[in-house]
């Protein structure tokens, strides 16, 4: 298939991994990308020289093309871009941040750039910034969200009427049925997460991958609105975190009880009780550790065949 994202990214087909802490490292990254996709290494998870090993293990493994999540909003941002320029990494998605900050800096080195947006206001910001495409982001992910809560189903084709670069959907996408029908609201690309975070090259702890495969619609909850909006598979952290928000938790009160590390402690080292669990709503339709291969070929292949099925119509 070719169009805008395939020919920007210089891959076979327009389904892209998701940059997610503790979870997308060169493993998955590489086994995407060899699927005809594109594969995203998650710097938010890693320290600078950790990314470095993980971008020279990509490229000992694979050549084709990949990319770097950078979210914006952590203290060594600076450092992470020094490496993704000494490594000549070819595509960079930013989010949780401005994209003016850094959107001219990489484009001056030659690195496309995709920027992920949760609203009409943004999209527009990120376009006149000069970003090659962008990641409409809806209620339904995983991970850090947007405040107003707008479903991916509204969010496509409002971006799609705002912007004219490339859109690539995102949030509750992990079949080819509703890669088919973001594309019927506009987007060129789909972003997935939840169905890749399951997968067996996926960085996630074990006990990670199988609460999530044990998991039932109502069991993810967005938190920390006042903080970084984030949505969370629910556990004793969750209630408490809940639990605090319902009794009107200021900032302060919410950065105390998320302290640090959280994420790590739950995703990567296994602490389903107080550890941050993201994870996005698809995640009650997720029954089975597979390779990142068969997990993209099925996305793929139902996507092919919903197409066929809607042309007879």
């Amino acid at each position: 298939m070719k169009n805008r994202i395939t020919d920007l990214f210089k891959i076979e087909f327009p389904i892209i991994q998701a940059g997610m802490v503790w979870c997308s490292g060169w493993k998955l990254a590489a086994a995407v990308s060899n699927a005809g996709g594109l594969g995203i290494i998650g710097a938010g998870s890693m320290y600078p020289e950790v990314l470095r090993t993980h971008i020279r293990k990509y490229k000992a493994n694979t050549s084709l093309p990949f990319a770097v999540n950078v979210p914006l909003l952590y203290p060594n941002v600076a450092e992470i871009m020094d490496v993704l320029v000494e490594e000549s990494v070819p595509i960079v998605f930013t989010s949780a941040g401005n994209p003016s900050t850094w959107t001219a800096f990489l484009k001056e080195k030659g690195i496309v750039v995709v920027h992920v947006i949760a609203n009409t206001k943004f999209a527009l910001k990120a376009e006149a910034s000069g970003v090659d495409a962008i990641v409409a982001e809806g209620f339904e992910a995983g991970g850090h969200n947007g405040r107003e809560e707008t479903t991916t189903m509204c969010l496509i084709p409002m971006i799609f009427e705002a912007v004219k670069i490339p859109v690539i959907a995102a949030g509750g996408i992990a079949s080819g049925k509703a890669m088919l029908a973001a594309f019927a609201l506009g987007a060129e690309g789909v972003q997935v997460g939840s169905a890749f975070a399951v997968a067996e090259e996926s960085s996630a702890h074990p006990h990670f991958k199988e609460k999530i495969l044990d998991s039932a619609e109502g069991d993810t909850a967005l938190r920390m609105k006042k903080l970084v909006p984030v949505r969370l598979l629910k556990n004793k952290f969750e209630l408490a975190v809940g639990a605090a928000e319902a009794a009107g938790a200021d900032r302060t009160t919410l950065m105390e009880l998320l302290g640090r590390s959280r994420a790590k402690l739950g995703m990567f080292e296994g602490d389903m009780d107080e550890g941050e669990l993201e994870i996005g709503q698809i995640a009650a339709m997720l029954r089975q550790i597979r390779p990142a291969g068969e997990i993209f070929q099925k996305i793929w292949t139902e996507f092919l065949e919903g197409k066929k099925r809607l042309s007879t119509l």
